[in-house]
């Protein structure tokens, strides 16, 4: 089992090791631990709650984007309260080419900077859960696009970590023209030429998103959830 809390300081350890290996240097318990689990081996979570090394089983659990078969399994000792699912597709052959695709005259793609944040998190449909730091971070290290038109933010989508295209949009009058494909194409491209495999999140009942990214070769992977799992 790996663990991750102070950025610090992480290690793996064995259940037969001291509680005290996964303190920070203030005495307290990790907050944040990430365990490796094979989903085809979800039975395994069962390891986590017959110890008391990893996790205060009388505190409530905040999983981010985890596997549903873990998930599940966890709700045999846990209730789930605030449930997200999204399905995770990715891409094994990335578009090739988007030269032949040009935006009109009065179009210009932009990379995006830490500066162009604000327009972009006013759009974002999920800043209550997301801060906007987050996404200048993101933009100071990695790929970001924006299409403006006569200088307004028309459309935009950013890239996060590991391959994964964290969010797109565009604004409501600037929809079906393209923005949108155009975007994914080439970012999907450049994903894939900084060696990663493309992938998103895509929320169940979000259809022009899924017909969007099958376009472009995206295939259905699995289900994951973001969750609070409370004891019962």
């Amino acid at each position: 089992m790996a663990v991750a809390g102070n950025p610090l300081q992480s290690r793996v350890i064995t259940p037969f090791q001291s509680r005290d290996f996964c303190r920070e240097p203030n005495k307290d318990i990790f907050e944040s631990v990430t365990v490796f689990c094979p989903s085809e081996r979800a039975e395994l979570v069962d390891l986590l709650t017959s110890e008391d090394v990893l996790l205060d089983l009388t505190q409530p659990l905040y999983l981010n984007f985890t596997h549903e078969a873990i998930v599940n399994r966890f709700e045999r000792v846990y209730e789930a309260h605030d449930k997200i699912t999204g399905d995770v597709y990715s891409c094994d052959t990335p578009p090739v080419d988007i030269t032949a695709e040009e935006l009109p005259p009065d179009v210009e793609l932009v990379r995006l900077q830490p500066e162009h944040m604000k327009d972009v998190y006013d759009l974002y449909p999920a800043s209550d859960i997301e801060c906007r730091e987050i996404f200048e971070k993101l933009v100071a290290e990695l790929p970001a696009y924006g299409i403006f038109v006569e200088g307004q933010l028309a459309a935009w989508m950013v890239q996060s970590y590991y391959g994964a295209m964290f969010s797109m949009q565009t604004r409501p009058e600037f929809r079906r023209k393209g923005f949108g494909i155009y975007l994914a194409r080439r970012l999907t491209k450049e994903v894939a030429s900084r060696g990663y495999k493309p992938f998103v999140v895509i929320r169940p009942e979000n259809d022009a998103s899924r017909s969007l990214y099958c376009k472009l070769g995206f295939e259905k992977r699995f289900r994951t959830v973001r969750a609070v799992l409370r004891p019962r």
